[in-house]
């Protein structure tokens, strides 16, 4: 490696030391300098240089690489890394299927608007666009489902696209980007001048705008007035770390608080303010909330549809205030009187300031009162104990036994009953909402662990969402990641079968998992990891304490009550105040 003297291609006068090194090289040191020690991939002939290089930088100790045993594992991993943490996750794949396989990982993170870094190996520049093996256009397959993506073409590009990635991946609504890298650009050797984080910026990048102090006095006035206000919070609220100043305003208006999948954590929900989940699967007392408030104040959330219900019948009275740092949210799924554009965290901070300006009568004790009579009246579920294990009986016992853990979620029943019943804090609620990705808990979950090798992590999985990615059981071996798998396994696709028996006149066309369901225990054995099975109620509590309590990684299947449906739940083409499966108090 040879040492040079260069001008600074960042504008000043100065000089900066200049080396003579691979492309693959350059891309090792610069995602060490924006702070990356881990990195979740799998490796393959095109991204070989990539990886010579990772094989360097973990002999000089500064970075973690977790081979994952699939490119989708390996992106969920980063995902959950990233959403753990609030940094940047990064993953590697390679060109063709290993690029391919990223796919449905970007998806989820685009979705959810979470920050990664996505590096992909590519063929040779001479063979890109003839077909050649294992070449596929990752760029254009991933344009809609990325902030920006780029193909480097010239190793001496590297560090300002890097730099450019973290930039685009973190800042605003976060979210996924790509960077694809011909393997002739990898062993390229060429003058190496590094970037630092943050000191290049991409043609036509601008940073959100600061909220204005108009709106948020609108918005402020609106709340001061409103005699049944209800906060809505989505994920917005996690991204920007806004949890203690929502939580400030809320307690100083006395506005109940709702929240979706995504921001689940974002507030206390032992909290006598909080009314839990709204939407498809949210409580009653929230979903009568939202249709009989007099003001919603929507905080970086967007309106989706498993939220509303019927469009023209959601918050049906109410005025809306709409927090928001995507200008494209704004009115485009509900029109709102007042919007708030900006960081949520930086726009709540100014409305507290505004507002401890200024004298305060809250006005809302007769919705509080309305609110707690729906809260006796319409409460979750708690099955009887008898017969068979009832799946909300294990997330009861999961709440009382973990109350600090991070959890992450498969897709399906199993997801929303762990989203009803546990009680999160901010960044430990880790489920794929928008996208509604099988197979996503295990693989995130040991990117949270990677992260957080000192906090408890429980991924709870479907039987059928399992078995989308049970291949990673194989890296958690491997890298000894003590977090725990359970499983709640009614032997079905458990919201497929529900829909069926629902609106389908129970016609159960291909749900049913019993026929060729693996023997899990045996299985998890198989990989070197604990497996624990439990059927009877008598076993639930100690077993899972066990579970918990063992000091290496540990899957738990419990065997509960088939035909069990996930309510209260909104039908499609209803609004959200005609659930089913909620008491009917008129009997």
């Amino acid at each position: 490696m040879t040492l040079t003297s260069a001008p600074n291609d960042l504008g000043d006068s100065g000089t900066q030391t200049q080396y003579e090194m691979s492309g693959a090289d350059a891309l090792m040191d610069s995602l060490r300098r924006h702070g990356v020690d881990t990195i979740f991939g799998y490796p393959g002939g095109a991204i070989l240089p990539i990886y010579d290089a990772v094989f360097k930088a973990e002999q000089e100790g500064w970075l973690k690489h977790i081979l994952v045993r699939h490119e989708q594992g390996g992106t969920h991993a980063a995902d959950g890394f990233a959403r753990a943490t609030g940094k940047v996750g990064v993953c590697f794949g390679t060109s063709g299927p290993g690029a391919t396989n990223l796919v449905t990982g970007i998806a989820t993170a685009q979705m959810d608007s979470v920050p990664l870094v996505v590096i992909t190996g590519q063929v040779p520049r001479p063979a890109i666009g003839t077909d050649a093996f294992q070449e596929t256009d990752i760029f254009g397959i991933t344009l809609p489902i990325v902030k920006h993506s780029w193909v480097v073409r010239d190793p001496a590009e590297i560090a300002k696209v890097v730099a450019q990635a973290f930039l685009i991946a973190s800042s605003g609504r976060p979210g996924p980007v790509l960077i694809d890298i011909p393997k002739d650009v990898g062993q390229e050797l060429f003058e190496y001048r590094p970037v630092e984080p943050g000191s290049i910026k991409p043609p036509g990048f601008e940073l959100p705008f600061a909220p204005e102090h108009n709106a948020i006095s609108e918005a402020l006035d609106l709340i001061e007035n409103a005699e049944q206000p209800l906060l809505y919070v989505g994920g917005g609220v996690i991204s920007s770390g806004a949890h203690e100043t929502l939580a400030a305003i809320a307690n100083r208006y006395q506005i109940p608080v709702t929240t979706t999948l995504m921001g689940k954590g974002a507030f206390d929900e032992r909290d006598a303010l909080s009314v839990g989940m709204l939407g498809m699967h949210g409580t009653a007392y929230a979903n009568f909330a939202v249709t009989e408030c007099d003001l919603l104040i929507a905080i970086g959330a967007r309106f989706d549809d498993r939220v509303t219900g019927k469009l023209d019948t959601f918050a049906p009275k109410a005025k809306v205030i709409h927090f928001e740092i995507d200008p494209a949210e704004i009115n485009k799924n509900r029109l709102v009187e007042v919007s708030v554009l900006g960081d949520v965290g930086i726009s709540l901070v100014k409305l507290l300031d505004l507002s401890n300006q200024r004298e305060i009568n809250p006005k809302t004790s007769s919705w509080l009162a309305k609110i707690n009579e729906w809260k006796n009246n319409f409460p979750l579920i708690i099955p009887s104990k008898e017969g068979e294990i009832y799946p909300q009986e294990v997330l009861i016992a999961l709440r009382d036994l973990a109350q600090d853990a991070y959890i992450t979620t498969d897709v399906g029943q199993h997801q929303m009953w762990a989203a009803q019943y546990l009680l999160n804090g901010p960044r430990q609620w880790i489920s794929s909402a928008g996208l509604g990705t099988m197979g996503f808990g295990m693989p995130a979950a040991m990117g949270v662990k990677v992260a957080l090798p000192d906090e408890q992590v429980i991924c709870i999985a479907g039987d059928a969402s399992i078995l989308m990615n049970i291949q990673e059981l194989g890296t958690i071996a491997q890298y000894k990641l003590n977090l725990k798998v359970i499983i709640i396994n009614n032997h079905w696709q458990g919201m497929v079968r529900q829909w069926q028996e629902s609106f389908y006149d129970e016609r159960y066309s291909a749900s049913n998992m019993s026929v060729g369901e693996p023997d899990f225990i045996s299985l998890s054995k198989a990989f070197g990891i604990e497996g624990v099975v439990i059927s009877e109620r008598d076993q639930l509590m100690p077993q899972l304490q066990k579970a918990l309590s063992n000091e290496g990684p540990v899957l738990v299947n419990v065997n509960v009550r088939k035909g069990e449906n996930c309510y209260p739940m909104v039908p499609p083409g209803k609004s959200n105040a005609q659930m089913v499966g909620i008491p009917d108090i008129n009997k």
